[in-house]
């Protein structure tokens, strides 16, 4: 089953600061992620504290995407970038 995916604004400011080399491996884990948002290699997890409300996939070691359900078949990606996203939100 194929997601439906929307993006914030901030996402959309986060993904044109990345190189253009993380923006092709966010381009992979998002068609991943879209397939199947628990892939092992997405490492999805539940936030804790302000972001309960939000989950995480990784992209590599370093970046990371925050997402929020808005359905059981739609999720919005709220932030995309290193682990000072975190802070941000």
């Amino acid at each position: 089953m194929a997601y439906t995916i929307s993006f914030t604004p901030e996402f959309k400011r986060d993904y044109r600061k990345l190189s253009d080399q993380l923006k092709e491996a966010l381009k992979e884990r998002g068609r991943l992620f879209q397939e199947n948002p628990f892939h092992p290699l997405l490492k999805t997890h539940k936030l804790t504290g302000a972001l309960k409300e939000c989950w995480s996939y990784s992209v590599d070691f370093r970046i990371r995407v925050i997402f929020q359900y808005v359905s059981k078949t739609e999720m919005v990606l709220l932030r995309v970038g290193d682990h000072s996203i975190y802070r941000k939100k």
